[in-house]
């Protein structure tokens, strides 16, 4: 089966990661990239996103013409920072993956088809 894990980033994790000093930072990183190499053989596809702030935004409308904004489309204190794609047997064994993770404090598991 396949999942997409979405890592999300809160407000707390974003100021914590920007308190930290550079051994730390460089520490936290070092847990994702083993976070990575250990889970490679379930990984079949990830991606970290750009910041919020650099998104563009299209509301669609019926019968009328899409709006696009600058930035997110709602104002929010969790934000997905990037998502990895398993395959794996279960949920189960998604929910192991997941409870692994390094970073973000929030994990969203989703089925994928």
């Amino acid at each position: 089966m396949k999942y997409v894990l979405m890592f999300v980033e809160t407000e707390q994790f974003a100021k914590e990661l920007e308190a930290m000093g550079a051994l730390e930072r460089d520490a936290a990183f070092e847990a994702v990239g083993r976070w990575f190499a250990d889970n490679a053989d379930k990984i079949t596809h990830h991606v970290h996103l750009a910041p919020v702030h650099t998104a563009t935004t299209m509301r669609l409308q019926k019968e009328a013409e899409p709006v696009v904004t600058d930035g997110p489309f709602v104002e929010g204190k969790e934000v997905v920072s990037g998502f990895a794609e398993i395959e794996v047997a279960d949920l189960d064994e998604a929910l192991k993956i997941a409870r692994s993770w390094p970073a973000c404090p929030i994990v969203e598991i989703r089925p994928a088809s």
